[in-house]
C-alpha cells in the first residue's frame, strides 16, 4: 500500500476516512515513512502511530532523503525503529528497500500480537 500523503497514510491504518471499511485488525508488517509528506509530516504520523495501541508496536522505517540531525533526532525521539536516508542514485535505492524488506519482514522478530487490543 502506498500513501500519497500523511493524512492518507493515517486514514488506512486506522481505518478511517475513504478507508473506514478496511479491516483494522490488518495491519502491513512495515511501515517505511517519508518525514516530508504533505498535508501531516511524516513525523505526525509517526507520533500517531506511537499514540495508538493498536500500532504502538508496529515497526516503522524513516526512509527520507534529508540528512538534517534534527530529523534523525526527531525521528529516533518520536518512536522509529529505524532512520534509512536514501540513496539518490535509483539502483542503490532499489536494493535498500530490498534490504529493509529483507531484515524486517524475514530476519527481525515482532512481538506476538496476542493481548493487543
Amino acid at each position: 500500500m502506498t500513501a500519497r500523503d500523511g493524512a492518507e497514510a493515517l486514514d488506512y491504518l486506522f481505518a478511517s476516512g475513504s478507508y473506514a471499511t478496511r479491516d483494522v485488525s490488518v495491519l502491513p508488517e512495515v511501515v517505511l515513512l517519508d518525514l516530508n509528506l504533505p498535508k501531516i509530516d511524516g513525523l505526525e504520523v509517526l507520533r500517531r502511530i506511537r499514540a495508538d495501541d493498536r500500532t504502538r508496536f508496529l515497526p516503522v522505517v524513516i526512509l527520507t532523503s534529508s540528512i538534517e540531525e534534527n530529523d534523525l533526532l526527531g525521528g529516533y525521539d518520536a518512536g522509529c525503529n529505524s532512520y534509512v536516508r536514501k540513496p539518490v542514485d535509483f539502483n542503490q535505492f532499489a536494493e535498500a528497500v530490498l534490504q529493509l524488506g529483507l531484515y524486517w519482514l524475514v530476519t527481525n522478530e515482532r512481538p506476538p500480537r496476542t493481548g493487543r487490543p
